[in-house]
């Protein structure tokens, strides 16, 4: 037995030995483990998951009299996804009234796009805590009312149908803090005869649901006359149809039979609403009524030169503490051009004529354009906007520019067999600037951008420039007059040639500045702009 120091040492031995033969036993095994994945479940309190349901409401083009009437006070809400363009009217809004309002349906990315921007931002609202008792429906009706300023320069409707019901809306919301006198203005160009006939038809849609709606307003027993209606003409001259102010129904439907049509061709809506501004408003305000006035044109007007009677107009309006309202029913202007060109066949002969219209532009001054490499253009491409001047009378005055729909089959260009449909949402961050034109070109004159857009459409404008003027076709066989026509068309070639090549040279030297350039609109512009003076290069070139 072995001892250390008097102390047993077998035992330690032995165990100290034992667990080194196994300790290098182990050291031969190897074991490989591969762990799995940690997965995480969870699960909802719902059984189920719930798909959110899409709703969607098309304007009320319904001809039937309603039995009732709904009411929403107040203006529409500003919202960017709203189909129809609500810059702050009063009325019913996007959907909200009785199936007369737009409804909603943009595609997402557009719509985020538009929300992100500053420029149709709804504004923010400070709202402070105070009195728990809140006001209900009807005294948010009153206390609104007709104090909203700025109006609608842009609600699309699907016709006269669904348009008329949303005049009705807004007549019954005048009607809530004062008595009407409404003039109806028409359009005796004979384009206009089937509107005006449509219009007849439904007319009785208007004043028989506010009919329904002044029986049942215990305010408006006493006196049953709350709305009176004249109904007057205009073309070169303004013509009276209703000799005073009536509300026989019938009256102002057979009134609306009787109006001729102008043959002189022009159409002078604004010397025509200035005269009845001058001749009604203060009729109105001496028989305790609010004049309104609605507008039943296809054309822009002959007789606002630059401008000249639309701001005239506006402050005619505004004059004397109350506002009065001009509604029109018309139709989308020309992209970017003044001028479109309507098919009239001569009833004696049977030959087709090209009219010239007046049809836009869509912006203070044309931003697109006016020559398309041999000639002033020819096409009539829809803008997606009402004329400027009629939509920034009816912004101005607080009332609605109603663009209608139509086939556009009598206008020249390929947008007259275009069986397309302008998502107006998508066109609104391209919403041209509605202010004064005398603020319009300040704002451009502080962009190179759009200076230099300006001067390329100033230096190739055929309406000033007659030299841009190149005859095309139609050449004489004979060779002695065939040599000195193609001569002249030649040189005048060249030269537009070289005003094509100054125009690029112009854009490019702006490109630095597109994206500093804050209006998307103004960027289309420009690369529409440079695209097609490169592209009528070559149109010049092939010519030659």
């Amino acid at each position: 037995m072995l001892k250390f120091r008097g102390v047993e040492l077998s035992g330690f031995i032995l165990s100290l030995g034992l667990h080194l033969i196994t300790g290098v036993t182990l050291a031969f095994f190897h074991f490989q483990h591969q762990q799995e994945d940690l997965k995480l479940s969870i699960e909802t309190v719902l059984d189920t998951e719930r798909t959110p349901e899409e709703f969607t409401r098309d304007l009320n083009s319904d001809t039937e009299v309603s039995e009732t009437m709904n009411i929403v006070p107040g203006g529409p809400t500003n919202s960017a996804a709203s189909i129809v363009i609500n810059a702050g009217t009063s009325g019913g809004g996007g959907g909200g009234v009785g199936g007369t309002g737009g409804g909603g349906g943009g595609g997402g990315g557009v719509a985020g796009k538009i929300e992100a921007s500053g420029q149709f931002r709804d504004p923010g609202l400070n709202v402070g805590i105070g009195d728990p008792g809140l006001p209900g429906l009807g005294d948010i009706g009153n206390d609104l009312g007709s104090a909203q300023i700025k109006g609608d320069a842009a609600a699309v409707t699907e016709g006269y149908g669904a348009a008329l019901g949303r005049v009705t809306q807004e007549m019954l919301r005048l009607l809530r803090d004062e008595k009407l006198l409404v003039v109806w203005l028409f359009d005796e160009s004979e384009s206009m005869k089937d509107d005006q006939k449509e219009i007849a038809e439904q007319f009785h849609k208007v004043y028989e649901e506010l009919g329904i709606v002044m029986e049942r307003d215990a305010r408006s027993k006493a006196d049953k006359e709350i709305l009176l209606t004249v109904v007057e003409s205009f073309g070169e001259e303004l013509h009276h149809i209703t000799p005073k102010p009536t509300a026989n129904i019938n009256e102002i439907r057979s009134a609306i039979n009787k109006i001729e049509i102008d043959n002189t061709g022009k159409e002078n809506l604004f010397g025509a609403l200035r005269r009845i501004l001058e001749q009604y408003k203060q009729v109105a305000i001496r028989q305790h009524r609010k004049l309104v006035v609605i507008v039943v044109t296809d054309e822009s007007g002959d007789d606002n030169y630059q401008g000249s009677l639309v701001d005239d107009v506006i402050a005619t309006a505004n004059r004397g503490g109350k506002s009065t309202p001009i509604y029109i029913l018309g139709r989308e202007s020309v992209f970017g051009f003044p001028k479109a060109r309507m098919a009239w066949r001569d009833p004696k002969y049977g030959l087709v004529h090209w009219l010239e219209i007046d049809r836009g532009p869509e912006s203070a001054m044309p931003e697109a354009l006016q020559f398309d490499g041999l000639h002033e253009r020819w096409d009539a491409h829809p803008s997606g906007f009402a004329p400027y001047d009629q939509a920034r009378l009816t912004k101005e005055t607080g009332g609605i520019f109603f663009v209608l729909p139509h086939e556009e089959e009598n206008l020249v260009g390929q947008a007259a067999i275009d069986q397309r449909k302008f998502a107006f949402l998508d066109m609104k961050q391209y919403t041209p600037e509605l202010v004064s034109r005398r603020k319009y070109e300040e704002q451009r004159s502080r962009s190179k951008l759009r200076t230099a857009v300006w001067e390329a459409v100033k230096l190739l404008n055929p309406f000033i420039d007659k030299e841009l003027y190149i005859q095309e076709t139609w050449y004489s066989s004979d060779p002695t007059k065939f040599k000195p026509a193609a001569q002249g068309s030649f040189d005048r070639a060249m030269r537009a040639f070289g005003l094509l090549n100054e125009a690029a040279h112009l854009l490019e030297k702006a490109k630095p500045y597109r994206e500093k350039e804050e209006s998307q609109r103004w960027r289309a512009n420009y690369d529409l702009a440079y695209a097609q003076v490169l592209a009528y290069r070559v149109r010049l070139f092939q010519f030659m």
